[in-house]
């Protein structure tokens, strides 16, 4: 791993990520900007897939809300303005459009059992999907992949589409304290302490999906050791190394799609 690597985090540290002690009409507007942001991220990338696949993030003032798209609308079109608020009861409280009922299963158990989680993300992007049939973790098979070693989960069962709390609280015991979730047969899950970090962790899961996956079809993959794992871990895997990941992805998206900020 080289060193510029190590410096280009390293010298960095939790205060620069932007501040939760704004207003909060300010703070509710940024978490939605960097929502509709990682939607068109997610559909530019062709992680969508019909009408699956949701993101959320936490209301600022009622913690028991969050925000979540619309169901039927292309994650390449949303727009801050087709957000929908939802409460813990399943009800759309500010928006207009559907609310996808796994939507409302996965994240209100999520975000009721992990105070500290602000987002999360769910989509049935083609190689996580393929890898989550193999009933397996990821392995630490690259430096990228080392940013989930030790810290996800594996949903080790299907029982058809999470519309039973009871299936949301199984994920949620899947999950544990960690920052991802690979659901057997069904997709990938990511969460995180800011919207930022919640998307980054998806789309770096998948890729590593993608990776792992390629790897096992030419050959078998060396193994990066425990104890080098865990060190990469700790420089590629916190939480403000998801957030810093994502900003240039977030500076590019608002850039060529400025009208995703309506």
């Amino acid at each position: 791993m080289a060193d510029t690597d190590n410096s280009i985090v390293m010298n960095l540290n939790e205060d620069d990520i932007p501040s939760s002690s704004k207003p909060i009409p300010e703070e509710r507007l940024e978490r939605k900007q960097r929502l509709a942001a990682a939607f068109r991220l997610f559909g530019k990338f062709g992680f969508d897939e019909g009408v699956a696949g949701h993101i959320t993030v936490r209301d600022p003032e009622h913690s028991d809300h969050f925000w979540v798209n619309p169901m039927g609308v292309s994650f390449k079109q949303i727009k801050v303005s087709d957000l929908l608020l939802v409460n813990d009861k399943g009800d759309v409280v500010e928006g207009n459009g559907l609310l996808n009922g796994a939507a409302f299963t996965i994240h209100s158990h999520i975000h009721k059992a992990r105070p500290e989680v602000t987002a999360a993300a769910h989509t049935h992007s083609v190689y996580g999907r393929a890898w989550s049939a193999l009933g397996r973790l990821l392995d630490p098979i690259s430096q990228d992949a080392c940013a989930f070693y030790q810290d996800h989960g594996l949903f080790d069962d299907y029982t058809g589409v999470v519309l039973d709390n009871a299936e949301g609280d199984r994920i949620v015991d899947a999950l544990g304290n960690k920052k991802a979730g690979i659901l057997r047969n069904h997709g990938l899950l990511t969460v995180g302490e800011t919207v930022d970090a919640a998307a980054w962790w998806y789309i770096s899961m998948e890729r590593c999906c993608h990776a792992q996956l390629l790897a096992e079809a030419a050959g078998t993959p060396k193994l990066i050791d425990a104890d080098h794992a865990a060190k990469t871990y700790e420089i590629v895997g916190s939480s403000l190394a998801g957030w810093f990941s994502f900003q240039p992805l977030y500076s590019v998206i608002t850039a060529e799609q400025p009208d995703l900020l309506d």
